[in-house]
């Protein structure tokens, strides 16, 4: 029977990897619980007024791209942990 190391996945590059998607899953939590579901950041910060409209603007829009963008991140990341 093939036995393996017991630091067989324990490279540099491994653990920097998996450190990194630590970071990104408590970064992708934060940035979807931010986002509010009624009226967006404007109301759960500034106030209950509902305004329904179909566009992100100011930092709505950033706080959804930027989780578009670290869900990516998190995804390649989760790959690339697979693949070292």
């Amino acid at each position: 029977m093939l036995e393996l190391p017991l630091n067989f996945h324990e490279t540099p590059m491994h653990n920097a990897l998996v450190i990194f998607q630590v970071v990104l899953s408590v970064l992708l939590s934060l940035l979807i619980l931010v986002q509010n579901k009624d009226g967006g950041l404007s109301a759960a910060v500034g106030g209950g007024e509902q305004s329904f409209r179909s566009t992100r603007r100011g930092p709505e829009r950033v706080i959804f791209l930027s989780t578009v963008v670290v869900a990516i991140l998190f995804v390649a990341n989760a790959l690339a942990i697979a693949m070292v």
